[in-house]
């Protein structure tokens, strides 16, 4: 323990990554099972949406924050999305560009698909 009044520096860490999948070796049937899950669309289709990262505080999900991270794990899994930090903060991205070239159409599809169900919805009040 220092002496009292000396601080002392912390050390330094390596920088926070994320592990993410290359596309050519996600299954079609894993990015399925990924968005069969509507939390899950709902994450997605809030990215889409807001048309910039958004960190995993800022989505509004009927689940617990710790509910949501495993949603975000599975996402990222099926490389559906992206994460990093800034600082301390887990930023989220879509996969946009990769999961077309990979998968043409299917993200758009599913995202076209999940507002058209939002709209539905909304219109009948629930």
């Amino acid at each position: 323990m220092p002496p009292q009044g000396v601080t002392v520096a912390r050390p330094r860490t390596a920088a926070r990554t994320v592990e993410h999948p290359d596309l050519s070796e996600v299954s079609l049937q894993q990015v399925l099972e990924a968005l069969v899950d509507p939390v899950r669309r709902m994450v997605v289709s809030q990215l889409a949406r807001a048309g910039e990262d958004k960190s995993c505080g800022t989505f509004d999900a009927p689940v617990s924050l710790s509910t949501l991270t495993h949603h975000f794990n599975v996402l990222r899994e099926a490389g559906v999305i992206r994460q990093y930090y800034v600082g301390t903060t887990k930023m989220n991205t879509l996969r946009t560009d990769e999961m077309e070239q990979r998968f043409p159409g299917l993200l758009s599809a599913v995202l076209a698909t999940s507002l058209a169900e939002e709209a539905g919805t909304a219109a009948r009040g629930i």
